[in-house]
């Protein structure tokens, strides 16, 4: 294919894709208002003027906004197909509305218990011992938050001191770089390598993430299955996180959202159902993925009494409670027969494996996922000079949208040859999308 480093896309009509970068900040201006200004209501003559503060915490200088939304807004800009934001344009499960619906004309409308309707706690812990045979206390170990992202920063800001640090390994969720940042802690992060090897699995080097421990590590996120790879963890690799976590007396923030989203029988172990790891660790999981819900927000963090309570005490005071309709619709989506489950991850195995094959036909190589609904692919053989300028030529010329893989990488270089795609959508979303992306080998 010929090199399209000095293609030249159509105008964008507003601000194009961001790699991850830090902002930019500007000071307000210290120019005294003029006479207009003043006139209209502006400060009086004589009246002390701005000091020059730029009124912005420093802790926003560190990141961006999310380039994946902004990923849904370029494609919605430009009428592409939106592969870049896990989130599925097919129904959610009717079981699950209709009991939302119930909910509402129920007229439970008004405020649940801050940490949580006791339906849906009842549901989680009950789930959580046939899924994880762990047996937790709804009353005690349970908070119910706006979504798992609600319930990751609300851990962060609960655990977390100045001058913590927290481990993560990249590729990364974009959220765990920022919310450790607005949690005061320092993050470290340890490289997941691709596959060497078609087939292969994302590995990490044992004595790196041995290194990355030491007095100052207050806790470790674990994202398994992992989202943007695919991969999920071993029970060597848990037991090798464990061992570190108990010598060095480390806090696991687990996110487990698509634990059900699994492949060639492939198996979703929990860190919390290890030996040592009961009182050591932060459970975080949701309804979006699993039911498709994702606009829904509603997650839920399991953790032993004594973090339990710091993760409330800060979950009150960021947004009181999760919608008290949607937690009785969540209570009634936890009582799916285990049968919607296996069809679940079944359904999603075809949409990989409709996806795949058009993403290599069009030059993409693919990094088979173990889990989750994503696949990463490294764009080489395409000569664009990164992975922005790659996205931005897809989304504007080609006519989908994907998530430069430099958004998952502390450093943007490390994901410059990387592009990630969401296969959560309809059949004929995904034969459009291939149809689009054919025309890159033509």
């Amino acid at each position: 294919m010929a090199d399209r480093t000095s293609s030249r896309p159509k105008k964008v009509k507003k601000a194009s894709v961001q790699a991850s970068a830090k902002v930019s900040l500007r000071k307000t201006s210290t120019s005294p208002p003029s006479r207009k200004v003043r006139e209209q209501g502006g400060a009086p003559v004589g009246a002390a003027q701005p000091s020059g503060k730029h009124f912005l915490s420093d802790k926003v200088s560190h990141f961006t906004e999310s380039v994946i939304r902004e990923m849904t807004r370029q494609a919605m800009l430009h009428g592409a197909v939106n592969l870049a934001q896990g989130f599925p344009d097919f129904p959610a499960p009717a079981e699950v509305k209709q009991a939302a619906q119930q909910a509402v004309a129920a007229d439970l409308n008004q405020y649940a218990i801050t940490w949580g309707a006791k339906n849906l706690r009842n549901a989680i812990a009950r789930q959580m011992g046939v899924w994880q045979q762990i047996t937790v206390d709804p009353e005690k170990e349970i908070t119910v938050c706006c979504g798992s992202t609600e319930a990751m920063i609300s851990t962060l800001l609960a655990v977390s001191n100045t001058g913590d640090e927290v481990v993560i390994f990249e590729p990364f969720y974009e959220n765990y770089g920022p919310d450790s940042v607005l949690s005061g802690a320092r993050p470290k992060f340890v490289k997941l390598h691709p596959p060497t090897t078609d087939g292969g699995e994302w590995t990490f080097d044992e004595k790196e993430l041995r290194r990355a421990f030491d007095k100052h590590t207050q806790a470790i996120i674990l994202n398994t299955p992992n989202n943007p790879t695919g991969k999920v963890f071993t029970r060597r690799e848990l037991e090798l996180i464990r061992d570190l976590c108990v010598e060095f007396d480390v806090l696991a923030i687990t996110d487990e959202i698509y634990e059900h989203i699994l492949y060639e029988g492939t198996e979703h172990i929990s860190l919390v159902s290890l030996a040592g790891m009961r009182e050591r660790t932060v459970t975080i999981n949701g309804m979006s993925k699993t039911y498709s819900v994702t606009g829904w927000r509603v997650g839920w963090a399991v953790a032993p009494e004594k973090i339990t309570n710091a993760i409330r005490k800060v979950h009150d005071f960021l947004t009181v409670g999760a919608p008290a309709p949607l937690q009785e619709a969540g209570a009634a989506a936890l009582s799916m027969p285990a049968e919607y489950y296996v069809n679940l991850a079944k359904g999603y195995r075809v949409r990989r494996d409709h996806l795949m094959p058009a993403l290599t036909a069009a030059g993409f190589q693919c990094f088979r996922p173990r889990g989750a609904y994503y696949v990463m692919t490294d764009i080489s053989a395409f000569g664009f000079k990164d992975d922005v300028s790659f996205a931005k030529y897809l989304v504007e010329e080609i006519g989908v949208a994907c998530v430069p893989g430099s958004s998952f990488y502390r450093d943007p270089h490390q994901g410059a040859r990387q592009v990630r795609f969401a296969f959560c959508k309809k059949p004929e979303t995904l034969d459009e999308a291939a149809r689009r992306l054919a025309k890159l080998a033509g």
